[in-house]
């Protein structure tokens, strides 16, 4: 039975997450719908990552077996037929070894957060990043996230409803910048808790609104308790840039 390897783009505003829910839009009851329509199988998808309702990817990666051997990009060409008029697109694939996982072999993750940081609202972008009107200290945002990066226990970030049997994670990278209107947070680590980063950027946000010093994000970190959370980002401006697999793939 071949496994093979797909990388995605998605817009997840139309989907109520990537994980199959009944009775709901979900990025991955599409995906099954398209593999079973293009070879009549009944498949379940794997992921690396279960982005929440409203989350996007544009380097998202699964896995799925088939009974059938294809080409690799026969399956690309095909699904993305049959998901034509979604917003979900196959980029590549791959045949993969039978013992590689797209979730479990995976060494690192990365997420990129846009905050759209001007007086005007959206246009083109709308569903897609965080409007904040008040100007942003990108560079303090940026000093005070140096404090996340590490080994820490994260029950701070962590949702409530997060099912991780620990809070503790390292996370790699933390970086802030300014590209225009916009401020792009990138954070990098192995695994994240529920709803981490979406925690870190709200908090970051009150630095760079100038109501949070790096210390309170420092104490905030070391409380670890929920409630010393500063306000949770919205989906919208979330992505999933990218997975990687070291010498797995």
């Amino acid at each position: 039975m071949p496994r093979y390897r797909l990388t995605l783009e998605y817009d997840g505003g139309p989907y109520n997450g990537f994980q199959a829910q009944a009775e709901q839009p979900s990025v991955q009851s599409s995906l099954e719908r398209a593999v079973h329509a293009f070879c009549g199988e009944t498949i379940r998808v794997h992921a690396a990552g279960r982005t929440d309702s409203g989350v996007h990817a544009t380097g998202q990666t699964i896995h799925i077996d088939l009974e059938k051997a294809w080409p690799a990009e026969t399956v690309r060409s095909a699904l993305n037929a049959h998901l034509r008029g979604e917003p979900i697109v196959v980029l590549d694939a791959a045949v993969a070894p039978a013992d590689w996982h797209a979730r479990f072999s995976a060494t690192g993750r990365r997420y990129l957060y846009r905050i759209l940081n001007r007086s005007a609202p959206p246009g083109l972008d709308h569903g897609r990043v965080w409007h904040v009107k008040t100007p942003l200290d990108a560079d303090a945002m940026h000093q005070a996230a140096q404090v996340l990066v590490g080994l820490h226990d994260f029950t701070t970030f962590r949702d409530v409803h997060c099912q991780s049997k620990s809070p503790v994670k390292t996370l790699d990278v933390a970086r802030v910048t300014r590209v225009g209107d916009e401020v792009r947070l990138v954070f990098e680590a192995r695994s994240f808790l529920h709803r981490q980063v979406r925690s870190m950027t709200g908090t970051l946000c009150e630095v760079g609104l100038g109501r949070w010093t790096a210390a309170e994000v420092a104490a905030a970190l070391a409380a670890r308790d929920r409630t010393a959370c500063g306000p949770v980002a919205p989906p919208q401006g979330l992505y999933l840039t990218g997975v990687d697999y070291g010498n797995a793939g």
